[in-house]
């Protein structure tokens, strides 16, 4: 591509694999879950290497600094050599802690919980949570 040719924010975003279809970055863009120094930006801001840009996806939020361009879609081996992931620690914790939590599921057909079913349940959510502090 030419020096001269600019780079969309949501054509990067999609590129890099950060969203899974180009319309979705442009909503996310217009949404204002895509910052840039903590500003909202506009779909069509042009990227430059170096900038820093915060991303919120659910609950998933991610802090990438720009290294390379990608003008267009590769797979995932070579898109994250596009970009430096920056999100803190805790961020990237919280977000996986989601995953991991217990999820309890009753027997089909075993009708509702009793009392003590109830409490052995909050029992081992709240020792769950402590053993995370």
């Amino acid at each position: 591509m030419a020096e001269t040719e600019k780079l969309r924010i949501d054509k990067y975003l999609w590129a890099i694999r950060v969203f899974k279809t180009r319309s979705l970055a442009t909503d996310a863009c217009k949404a204002g879950r895509v910052k840039l120094k903590g500003q909202n930006i506009k779909p069509s801001a042009v990227v430059k290497i170096g900038d820093i840009y915060q991303i919120s996806k659910g609950i998933e939020r991610k802090v990438i600094e720009v290294i390379d361009f990608s003008y267009n879609r590769t797979d995932a081996k070579i898109a994250v050599t596009k970009y430096k992931d920056l999100t803190p620690v805790e961020e990237t914790h919280a977000f996986k802690s989601v995953f991991h939590a217990p999820t309890l599921k009753r027997d089909r057909g075993a009708g509702r919980p009793t009392k003590k079913d109830r409490r052995e349940t909050d029992d081992l959510l709240d020792s769950f949570w402590q053993e995370e502090d």
